[in-house]
């Protein structure tokens, strides 16, 4: 208990994951993980500041929203920091018109984005649309321009549903970069600047905040980057291989977020 008091001390804002450590997601949208409607509905009842943190590019952040409802979690849109928002603005401030390899469900997000006459190319998890074709289109948009711009939302391997694991768009984006010989511009997990933003939409330093994820790389390894503490949970996307990571080790690794919630209730500081 020692340890985790030394851990926890001075945590004043807690960052969510959402696929893997809410909610799986499948059939019907999905399913919530045991103990986490719960766990979530405590949290923000203690008195930490809480923001949800995703990489989710398959829907729109209102959809999103739905969904959780839906499934028993109470949350609004203005708690959540996902990476198409992020993805207009810098597209917006630096007057990009992409081409879209996005799945259907993330489209409304970028209506008022000008995509005539691309100079970009953004790829997102766009699922049974990474065709051959669409994947050709995007990578024939890029060879055209004389400084190719690809900006990829999030950098993830792999994720879960429960049918198993399923290929994230790192490794689409991960095509392309090699094609092009470029590097991608990744906006979502764990680029520090997505990490900063949810930082100060919750109003804590990266020293009084942990995040919660199931993703060792982009989860953990993101976040402490950045200054802040990061526990794992055994749930979704979690390999037992994660806790042996050549190269990042969470602060604390929990069941699920049921665990997590209990922990930081007895031991930090709101």
């Amino acid at each position: 208990m020692a340890a985790w008091r030394e851990r926890l001390a001075g945590v004043r804002g807690v960052l969510l994951d959402i696929s893997g450590v809410l909610y799986d997601g499948g059939e019907g949208g999905g399913t919530p993980i045991a103990g986490s409607v719960e766990a979530v509905a405590r949290l923000k009842r203690s008195g930490l500041k809480v923001r949800f943190c995703t990489n989710e590019s398959q829907k729109s952040r209102r959809e999103l929203v739905q969904l959780l409802r839906r499934l028993g979690f109470h949350l609004s849109e203005g708690e959540v920091t996902a990476p198409a928002p992020a993805a207009c603005q810098l597209l917006r401030a630096r007057g990009l018109r992409p081409h879209l390899l996005v799945h259907d469900g993330l489209r409304s997000e970028f209506h008022q984005v000008d995509t005539s006459n691309p100079n970009c190319v953004v790829i997102a998890d766009a699922a049974e649309g990474f065709s051959f074709q669409n994947m050709n289109k995007a990578f024939q948009v890029l060879m055209e321009l004389e400084t190719p711009v690809l900006i990829s939302l999030g950098k993830g391997r792999y994720y879960k549903e429960a049918a198993g694991l399923m290929l994230d768009v790192g490794a689409y984006t991960k095509a392309l970069e090699y094609a092009c010989g470029i590097e991608a511009e990744v906006v979502g997990k764990p680029s520090p600047e997505f990490f900063k933003s949810a930082l100060q939409e919750l109003g804590v330093d990266a020293h009084q905040a942990v995040m919660i994820g199931d993703d060792i790389v982009g989860d953990v390894g993101g976040a402490q980057r950045c200054g802040m503490r990061a526990l794992q949970v055994r749930t979704g996307k979690f390999r037992p291989s994660d806790e042996n990571h050549p190269e990042v080790r969470a602060d604390g690794y929990v069941a699920n977020l049921a665990e997590a919630v209990d922990l930081l209730l007895q031991h930090a500081q709101p």
